[in-house]
């Protein structure tokens, strides 16, 4: 059962600013059109954001003390807001795509060195009852099953922090944004 607009709890953010200036990176040439919102308001955005479920809609209302001459920034606003998140999310997907990239060479790396290191424990093993041969033998393996590690935590633990940041994104990205004149 999906559940309707009416059930799904919106949550909303007042954002309080003198000019639309104060929004965007001062050192993004285009701060309008494409994808620079300040690094602080971004941060604000962003960790607001986080502490709602992905389920729930996103409002943010940004009030503008100093209301441009050419009327309603809105639109204008909306706009550069949805277009930031949603490059933070392609960029992030990139940055997924990176980290499972590494997992698979990780993983064959290990596999193989694992590999390699019960082959030759078991070979010692063969040699003998020997002290000396038993401690190496354990050795290996454990060493071998330690090189299985970085890989094992890429699928299992890297992954999914960076998956949420791109459905947050993703929400943010589609959020309703309304301005208002006035404090």
């Amino acid at each position: 059962m999906t559940k309707t607009t009416s059930t799904v709890p919106v949550h909303r953010l007042a954002l309080r600013v003198h000019e639309i200036a104060q929004l965007f990176n001062s050192m993004d040439p285009t701060p309008f059109l494409n994808k620079d919102l300040d690094p602080q308001a971004n941060e604000y955005i962003e960790s607001w954001a986080s502490t709602h479920p992905l389920n729930s809609r996103l409002q943010l209302t940004i009030h503008l003390e100093l209301w441009p001459e050419d009327g309603d920034p809105t639109s204008l606003l909306t706009e550069a807001i949805h277009n930031h998140f949603i490059y933070q999310a392609e960029r992030t997907r990139r940055k997924l795509r990176q980290v499972l990239k590494q997992g698979r060479i990780s993983m064959a790396i290990g596999l193989i060195f694992v590999s390699i290191c019960l082959i030759a424990a078991d070979y010692i093993g063969d040699l003998g009852p020997n002290a000396g041969y038993r401690v190496a033998r354990e050795s290996l393996t454990i060493v071998g099953w330690v090189a299985m590690w970085r890989p094992l935590q890429i699928f299992l633990y890297d992954w999914w922090p960076i998956l949420r940041k791109i459905r947050l994104y993703l929400k943010l990205g589609s959020a309703h944004v309304q301005v208002v004149q006035g404090k």
